[in-house]
């Protein structure tokens, strides 16, 4: 009989090891989403008639539609911007100073490819403990805490240097008496 308790024990273990192994990268926020998500679902613009069929462009594969809802470019239109800016394409001449002086020491082709696969180790390393893994345990927050700024401390820092900063909350760390 004891054997067979051992037996389950084992057989246990070793099924707990293999659900904690299951997925295909590290899951640090845990959120299950079982419910339909209603601000996925967008109205469509109206349809409008062209004036001239022939200065439709041509259809592209996987392209974006004329009555296709834009909620981003809609807001910044509400709010007195331009929407064009949006879109990925010519820097615009107020941006080039900005974009020399982020670039002056140098800027790797390949920089978004090498974050992402520094953050996976990272990840994969501070990917929880058996049991929170297991029992789906937010652990994002504590994972990225040796990465995140101090804000009280930062601000402290810049005052102490004589740089201008706005009023900010106090600490709530701190017991004022």
């Amino acid at each position: 009989m004891r054997g067979m308790v051992g037996i389950r024990i084992v057989a246990l273990a070793g099924l707990t090891g293999l659900a904690a192994c299951a997925g295909d990268g590290p899951q640090l926020m845990n959120i299950k989403d079982v419910t339909p998500d209603e601000f996925a679902i967008l109205p469509t613009k109206p349809l409008e008639a062209p004036e001239d069929y022939t200065a439709l462009p041509e259809p592209t594969p996987g392209g974006t539609n004329l009555v296709d809802p834009t909620p981003q470019a809609d807001a910044v239109a509400a709010l007195g911007g331009d929407p064009d800016r949006l879109q990925l394409g010519p820097i615009y001449a107020g941006e080039q100073t900005l974009i020399a002086y982020a670039g002056r020491y140098g800027v790797p082709a390949d920089i978004r490819s090498t974050l992402a696969a520094e953050d996976l180790t990272w990840r994969r390393e501070n990917n929880g403990r058996l049991l929170e893994r297991l029992f789906n345990v937010n652990v994002y927050y504590s994972s990225y805490k040796p990465m995140s700024l101090d804000q009280h401390l930062e601000l402290q820092r810049l005052r102490d240097r004589g740089v201008r900063t706005p009023s900010a909350p106090p600490d709530p760390q701190i017991k004022v008496e």
